[in-house]
C-alpha cells in the first residue's frame, strides 16, 4: 500500500510518488496540496506532464510567481521527461524553491529508472504507491473506513471485497458510501449485502462455494441465476480457480505453523482459514487435480474454445463438484 517516508510534506521540499496504483498515488497528490493549501487561500497549484516540460517552461514554473507566493507544482509521468530536462530537475531537487512544492509522480515500470535513482539520492520525500495484495484489500477496507470515522470488523471486510471487487477505487468508493449511511453503527456484513449482494463477483464466489463444497444441485442453480443476471462467465472461471487455489495452497502448507503464519503461506487473510479448513475435509491431491483441470478447460472454452459457454461453466460445475470426496 502507498507508504510515506520522511516527514509530512511542506513548501520547500520534493515529494516523489513512485508505482502503478493510480488510485493512491492520486490520493498521495491530494493528500500533498491539502497539507500545504490548509487555512490558506492563495496557493497556486499547477499540474502538467513531464513529457511537455522544457527548460523556459520549467524555469517558469518553479521560479518567482507574479500572483501567488505559494505553489504546489505537481509533475506526472516523470519517466516521459525529456532527457536533456533530467540534470535540471536532479539539480532542482537537490536545492529546491522555498515557496514551492514540488510533487513528482512516476507510474512504476523501468522507464526513467535512471532519473529515479538520481531523484532518491536527492533529499526529497517518498511515498510508495503499491497496490496491496489480495489477501491485503479487507485489511485497506478496515483501515478505508476507519479512516472515515467507521468500524468494520475483518469478516464484514472480505464480504464487500469479494462484492465490489479488487480495484481500490471501487472499493474506497463504497467504503465511503457505507458508512455514510450506516448511521454511526459498525458496517455490517447485512448492510454490504443490501448495497452489494447482487454484484457479479459475489454470484461468482456463490457459485465456486457451492461446487467446493460438493453441493452439486445448488452450485448449478447458483450458476443459471448468475447467467440469467448476465454475468460474465469469465468471472465465474476465475472465482472457481481462485476458490481451488487457496485450497491446494492450504492442503499443502507445512503442518505445526502459527495461524498467522499459515495465513501468509497461503495467501488468505486469517479469518479465511477457518473456510478453508471447512472446504478442505473430502479433497484429495488427485480430486483437486481433477478439479483444477476441469476449471482450465472451462476457462480457455468460455475465452473462445467452445460456442457454448452456458454448458462449458455446467461442465465445470459438475466436474468440481463430484472431484470433492474422490481419489
Amino acid at each position: 500500500m502507498a507508504a510515506r517516508k520522511n516527514s509530512a510534506p511542506k513548501l520547500g521540499d520534493v515529494l516523489l510518488v513512485t508505482g502503478a496504483e493510480t488510485f493512491l498515488a492520486d490520493r498521495a497528490v491530494r493528500s500533498a496540496i491539502a497539507a500545504v493549501s490548509k487555512g490558506k487561500t492563495d496557493v497556486e497549484v499547477t499540474d502538467v506532464g513531464a513529457g511537455d516540460l522544457d527548460v523556459g517552461v520549467f524555469a517558469e514554473l518553479t521560479g518567482p510567481s507574479l500572483f501567488a507566493a505559494e505553489r504546489v507544482l505537481v509533475l506526472r509521468a516523470i519517466e516521459n521527461l525529456p532527457a536533456e530536462m533530467v540534470p535540471h530537475l536532479v539539480e532542482y531537487a537537490g536545492s529546491p524553491a522555498e515557496d514551492v512544492l514540488a510533487v513528482l509522480v512516476h507510474s512504476g515500470g523501468q522507464k526513467g529508472k535512471g532519473t529515479l535513482d538520481k531523484l532518491r539520492k536527492a533529499s526529497v520525500n517518498k511515498v510508495v504507491a503499491t497496490a496491496p495484495k489480495t489477501w491485503e484489500l479487507p485489511q485497506f477496507v478496515v483501515g478505508e473506513i476507519r479512516l472515515l470515522g467507521g468500524s468494520i470488523d475483518e469478516r464484514g471486510a472480505a464480504a464487500l471485497v469479494d462484492a465490489v471487487g479488487h480495484d481500490l477505487r471501487a472499493l474506497a468508493g463504497a467504503c465511503s458510501q457505507l458508512v455514510s449511511d450506516s448511521d454511526g453503527q459498525p458496517v455490517s456484513t447485512e448492510l454490504i449485502g443490501q448495497y452489494f449482494g447482487g454484484r457479479a463477483e459475489v454470484t461468482s464466489f456463490a457459485v465456486a462455494d457451492a461446487a467446493i463444497a460438493g453441493r452439486t444441485e445448488p452450485a448449478l442453480e447458483q450458476l443459471r441465476w448468475a447467467l440469467d443476471c448476465g454475468v460474465a462467465p469469465v468471472l465465474v472461471t476465475s472465482a472457481m480457480a481462485g476458490g481451488l487455489r487457496g485450497l491446494a495452497k492450504y492442503s499443502s502448507a507445512p503442518t505445526g505453523l502459527r495461524e498467522a503464519d499459515l495465513a501468509r503461506e497461503v495467501g488468505v487473510p486469517p479469518w479465511k482459514l477457518k473456510q478453508l479448513r471447512q472446504q478442505s475435509r473430502g479433497w484429495t491431491a488427485g480430486g483437486l487435480a481433477r478439479a483444477i483441470k476441469a476449471v482450465a478447460q472451462a476457462d480457455a472454452d468460455v475465452k473462445g474454445a467452445s460456442g457454448d459457454a452456458g454448458y462449458a461453466l455446467e461442465r465445470m460445475v459438475i466436474t468440481v463438484s463430484h472431484a470433492h470426496g474422490r481419489r
